[in-house]
This record gives C-alpha cells, sequence and structure tokens, in this order.
C-alpha cells in the first residue's frame, strides 16, 4: 500500500457524520461505500450498528466511542493500517469530551475529527491535531467550523458545498478536508440522505 500510494496512485477518502441512532443506518453507510468505491471511510457519531463492516466488506476497522458516550469516530478502510489507529484528546469544551481518532499509513496519517461547536475552540482542536502527524497528512471530518480554518501549513480542499442544514433552514459547510502535503484530484459532495449532513468525498494523490 504504501508504495502504491508514494508512486502517485490517487486514493479516495469518504466522511460521513451518521446521526447516531436517528441517522444514517448500515445499509445507508454500505450504499454508499458500493457507489463510491472509496479507499477509506471516515465516520462520526457512530454506533456499534458499523462494527459488522469489516465482516461484510473484509478491510480493516476501527471505532472509538467519545468518552462517556455511546457514538464516536470509527474507520473502514481497504487499505491495511501500520499500526492500530489511536485517539488524541482533545481541548474540551464545556459538555462534550472530544477526541480524534488518528490512523497512521505509513506514508501519511489522518485524522478522523468531530469538532466542537465553539468558533475559537475547534480551531484550537485543530491546532492541538498537527503535531502527532506525519509530514504528510490529512484532517477530515464535521469540523462544526464557520468560516476559514486558518491552519498554517494545511490547505483546505474538501468541496465547496454546503453540507448540513442547521435546524434543518441554515445551509452550512461544516464537513471539510485538509491536507498538507497532499495534493487533491477532486471532490464532492453527496445527496443528502439518511443523516442531517452529505457525505463528501475526496480523491487524493500524495506529493513526492
Amino acid at each position: 500500500m504504501t508504495a502504491s500510494l508514494l508512486s502517485g496512485s490517487p486514493f479516495r477518502i469518504l466522511s460521513w457524520n451518521l446521526l447516531r441512532w436517528d441517522g444514517a443506518s448500515l445499509e445507508d453507510v454500505l450504499t454508499v461505500i458500493r457507489a463510491e468505491d472509496p479507499d477509506v471511510v471516515l465516520m462520526q457519531e457512530a454506533q456499534e450498528p458499523v462494527d459488522v463492516l469489516p465482516e461484510i466488506l473484509g478491510g480493516y476497522y476501527d471505532r472509538i466511542p467519545l468518552p462517556g458516550r455511546p457514538h464516536g469516530t470509527a474507520c473502514w478502510s481497504r487499505l491495511p493500517f501500520t499500526r492500530p489507529p489511536s485517539f488524541c484528546h482533545l481541548p474540551r469544551g464545556l459538555v462534550v469530551k472530544r477526541t480524534a481518532q488518528i490512523i497512521d499509513f505509513g506514508s501519511f496519517s489522518l485524522a478522523n475529527v468531530h469538532l466542537s461547536h465553539g468558533q475559537i475552540l475547534n480551531r484550537r482542536q485543530l491546532r492541538s491535531l498537527t503535531t502527532s502527524m506525519h509530514r504528510r497528512a490529512v484532517i477530515m471530518g464535521d469540523f462544526n467550523l464557520v468560516g476559514p480554518v486558518m491552519l498554517p501549513g494545511f490547505h483546505d480542499v474538501g468541496p465547496k458545498e454546503k453540507t448540513h442544514r442547521m435546524l434543518d433552514r441554515l445551509p452550512l459547510r461544516l464537513d471539510r478536508c485538509l491536507v498538507r502535503g497532499v495534493n487533491r484530484l477532486e471532490a464532492r459532495a453527496l445527496p443528502r440522505f439518511g443523516s442531517d449532513h452529505r457525505p463528501i468525498s475526496v480523491t487524493l494523490r500524495l506529493t513526492p
């Protein structure tokens, strides 16, 4: 895998906030994976039903619930992990203790995030991630962020479409993809169904 990616082969990452028990079902997740054929799928607000993905699809899988919560971040991948995924504690808000799921693919590292709602806090959380990641790095997920990211060294390469409707009225672009040492080839927001967030799909290639 590492040699293939370093040779310049493109790879596709899909990210989706599943909306816990009220949102996307296992069948919804499988429908998106089969339609989009991603190499890596990042999920936020994921619960136990998606734990069967490797039994159905093969590949590699890990899920990390948020502290004291039944849901959290999960990753399914057809690319092998260099080491078991880990989690990074993020600066916490008033209510929810946040963590980021860190996946090491050898040639690059990937952070699956579901950040806090506070606009100053979620930018602090992003900055706290960068020291634990490779030179080639991807941060992707539900940023809960409005406006520019302003993370030195990283570029926002996700789709520009709105991905969420707050209170089913105000459209917001909350789902993002930041990269360092990685080139974007394509980025799309997929149709909304199952969850209150649209899945986003980004095709990338590592820089030499």
